[in-house]
């Protein structure tokens, strides 16, 4: 089944202990869609400005991901973000952000759009993602990213917001923030509290935790022995997650398991190089390969 993505499209200028670059592709909508297209056709809703490159388009359609829905605005400038990561690499020192064109972005959606049943809600305005969630009328399974601006300046939106998805992706500090609590499983708890049905909480290097009123498991990360570029790295668990999940139309327990070893796997590949550089040599078959090596150890 087809799989919608509406979120950003950047240019990000990243330092790490590996190196630097400048005005890479990346976004989170980006990282998803790319991350995503190893499963299931993709489609992408974003904006640009018109400094985008077209070969940026034409390697996203490449990968089977329809990008009718990034539209370019004239005059404008795209999304930029400059960060820095350093020790551990588990947070980025966020240096510099221009929204631009982003600032404005209010997607309407195709009427091809509109009924595709799998839909991710890539990190932005509660109101935003509300909006694209009523005009998605054929949904089966909608998930939602948030983060710590939204959680501080539009709670109120944001829990409208939670009342309306099947799912929440959002990172440790972020689960911690929303509900007041300290314990990440009492985090959890309170987060189904507030309306979705499951809930994933990424612990960066620690991998990731799902809960449900049914269900609740920890992932670990993929152990790698070095980890060059963060960036986009919960982006592209969320990819593997949801790619999964649509490509095969189930969402029950023994899917969304696998989906989450899959997220798992497909994020250890990003962290691999910068921007997109390491999923460009990477086929579904090696994704298939290193998936097998981390169900291996976790057998016991």
């Amino acid at each position: 089944m087809s799989l919608l993505v509406v979120g950003s499209v950047a240019f990000d200028s990243v330092e790490t202990p590996h190196g630097v670059v400048k005005d890479a592709l990346g976004g989170a909508a980006t990282f998803f869609s790319y991350a995503a297209s190893y499963f299931t056709p993709v489609r992408l809703v974003g904006v640009v400005g018109d400094d985008f490159p077209a070969a940026h388009r034409e390697m996203l359609e490449a990968r089977g991901i329809d990008t009718s829905g990034l539209s370019i605005e004239q005059g404008g400038k795209t999304f930029r973000w400059r960060g820095k990561y350093e020790g551990d690499m588990n947070t980025a020192e966020t240096l510099e952000v221009h929204l631009n064109v982003l600032g404005t972005f209010n997607p309407d959606l195709s009427p091809k759009f509109a009924e595709t049943p799998f839909v991710f809600l890539a990190n932005g305005s509660p109101n935003m993602q509300r909006r694209v969630l009523a005009q998605a009328k054929e949904r089966k399974l909608a998930v939602a990213d948030t983060m710590n601006f939204w959680i501080e300046t539009q709670r109120d939106e944001l829990n409208a917001l939670l009342r309306e998805v099947d799912g929440l992706v959002l990172n440790d500090a972020e689960a911690r923030m929303l509900t007041d609590e300290i314990n990440l499983v009492r985090a959890g708890w309170k987060v189904l509290d507030l309306g979705p049905r499951f809930v994933v909480i990424k612990k960066g290097e620690h991998g990731a935790m799902f809960l449900s009123r049914t269900e609740s498991f920890v992932m670990p990360a993929f152990p790698l022995a070095e980890v060059v570029d963060p960036t986009g790295a919960g982006d592209s668990f969320a990819g593997g997650f949801m790619g999964y999940l649509a490509a095969t139309g189930k969402t029950d327990a023994a899917a969304l398991k696998t989906a989450m070893a899959y997220g798992t796997v497909v994020a250890s590949f990003n962290v691999e190089d910068f921007s997109l550089r390491r999923f460009q040599r990477t086929d579904r078959a090696e994704i298939d390969r290193r998936l097998e090596t981390y169900r291996t150890m976790m057998s016991f």
